[in-house]
Parts: C-alpha cells; structure tokens; sequence
C-alpha cells in the first residue's frame, strides 16, 4: 500500500503464494515448435503491413507539401504502378512529362483494368495545376524524399509477399490450420495470427469463457454494493484484437449465423463496434469447441443457440 519496491519482498509474496494458494494455480502450458516458428514469421508479416502504413503516410505527407496533384492521381500509394511512377516522376515537371506509354505500361506490369481509362485519369491529374510551387531547391529535396520513400515501399511490398508465402506454408503444416481454417472469416494469414496469438498448447485454457477472457472480447463486469456496471474489456493482446475484428468482420459477410446474430444486437440499438465485438466473441467459443473436440465448423452446430432466420 505504502508503494514500496523491494525484489526481496516481491519473491517472499510469489513463493508465499505458491505456497499457500497452489491448488488456484495451473502449469504453464508449453506451446509446440511448429507454432513458434509460425508466430515469429506471422508477427514479422504483420510488423511489415504496419511499416508500410507508416511509410505511405510519409509519403502522402510530402506529396502533400509540393505536389497534391499525384494524390489525386493515385488513390493507393503502396500500388505498384504508383510507386513505380513515382519514383520515375517525383515531382510535378517530370511528371507532367510522363507519356502515355509509360503509364499504360505501368498498369499493364501490375495486371490493371480498364489500362486506357485509368492512364487518362493519372495523365490528366499529373499535368493539373495542382501544386504548390515551391522553390526549385526544396522542390528538388522533396523529389528526393518521395524517390526514397517510393523505393523502401517497394522493398517493403517485395518483402511482404515473400513472407505471406512461407506464412501460409508453415501454417498448412500446423495440426491445428485445418480447424482453424475451417472458422468462417479465416484464411491462412489471419488464421495463422490467431493461432500464434492463441497458442497451440491443449491445456492452456480451462475451458472457453477463459479463452474469451483472453482474447478480450468478453465484457468485464464491476460490481459494489448496489452499482453494477458491463464494461469492454481495454487490457488485452493488441495483435489478437486486432485479428479478430477482421475476422468477425469477414465472417458477418461469410456466416449467415454470424450475420444474423450480429444484425439482431444491431436492432437492439447498438453500434457497429460492440456487436462486432460479440460476434467475435462467439466465434471464440465456437473455436475453442471444434480445438476441444478436434471437429471442423459446422454452421448449424456453431449457431444453434441462435436461430439462423431474418433479423428484420
């Protein structure tokens, strides 16, 4: 209470507990080395989607400061044929000077539709009048800047790929990836970040509210005296969060069950976030059962306690 620190003490308090409380406290579960390897290659997959956000929106940032007009050209900064046109024309001169050949080359080197209608669009766009004139010195550094920037997100792109591909090949050898894969809203990336975040020891979760507990989509209740009180849970595994939003995302469109179980918290009067949340929530459960029983997801069984029919 005092907020004292002592390491002496803090070790007295931990062998105190295990001690007195053993029977309350569980083994640390071991995780396989196949999952390890798997969560060191699909946190380093995830790391450089994150990187190549920063780096875009450093780029957007100086494309903003000299020349506004190629954000008008390019709706996706991290696309191939931006980057590849960028680096060729960093600023508005060259630019205004790129022909129409190397733009519809461009496209057609990153399997584009409609190349003639796109490469008018980025044509009339790069010779507008939209930039700031900024002198011939610092316009020259921001040229530099975006040819630097244009060329780490090529890296970075090149990079990405390579990994997806050993992700999703280290992944399909887990004993777990064709459960895991059978959850609607999964595939082998996302499917491969839930496993590593979840881990793949049998024994780490008593049992599915626990699991729920950990993934943080289970709500958290506070209770004194008469004042109760629901709340979301804000401690919790960022990177785990984060693949099962998406993955509830993905599966309200792919699940009837999930889509209509997430439309009736919506006629409650809820947002969007919360029954998100409680779809995904769900889908932990029904995860944890088929790991448990070593069962593929079957729809009628994962929503049997919620009626497939018309929320309307």
């Amino acid at each position: 209470m005092s907020g004292a620190k002592s390491d002496v003490t803090d070790a007295h308090v931990l062998a105190d507990m295990v001690r007195v409380d053993a029977h309350q406290l569980r083994t640390v579960a071991a995780d396989s080395a196949q999952a390890a390897a798997v969560k060191v290659m699909a946190r380093t997959h995830k790391m450089l989607i994150w990187e190549r956000t920063r780096h875009a929106q450093r780029l957007r940032h100086a494309l903003l400061d000299f020349f506004p007009a190629a954000l008008e050209a390019f709706e996706d900064l991290t696309a191939p044929e931006a980057l590849e046109l960028l680096a060729r024309a960093p600023d508005p001169g060259s630019a205004a000077r790129l022909t129409s050949t190397q733009i519809t080359a461009a496209l057609k080197r990153a399997n584009r539709r409609d190349v003639p209608g796109r490469t008018a669009a980025i044509r009339a766009a790069l010779r507008s009048a939209h930039h700031l004139g900024q002198p011939e010195p610092v316009t020259a550094a921001y040229a530099a800047t975006v040819r630097a920037l244009a060329g780490v997100l090529v890296a970075i792109n090149s990079q990405i790929g390579v990994l997806q591909g050993e992700v999703e090949s280290s992944f399909s050898r887990h004993p777990d990836a064709e459960i895991y894969l059978s959850q609607p809203g999964l595939g082998p990336i996302l499917g491969a970040r839930v496993l590593v975040e979840f881990e793949d020891a049998p024994a780490r979760y008593a049992s599915a509210k626990c699991q729920k507990n950990y993934a943080g989509t289970s709500p958290i209740t506070r209770q004194s005296g008469k004042k109760r009180t629901v709340l979301a849970r804000h401690v919790h595994n960022d990177r785990l969060v984060d693949a099962l939003n998406t993955q509830a995302f993905a599966a309200v469109k792919a699940s009837a069950g999930a889509r209509v179980y997430y439309e009736q918290l919506r006629l409650r009067g809820a947002g969007h976030n919360a029954p998100l949340r409680q779809v995904a929530n769900r889908l932990v459960g029904i995860a944890h059962g088929c790991l448990k029983t070593r069962t593929l997801y079957d729809e009628a069984t994962a929503w049997a306690h919620h009626p497939v029919e018309s929320a309307a």
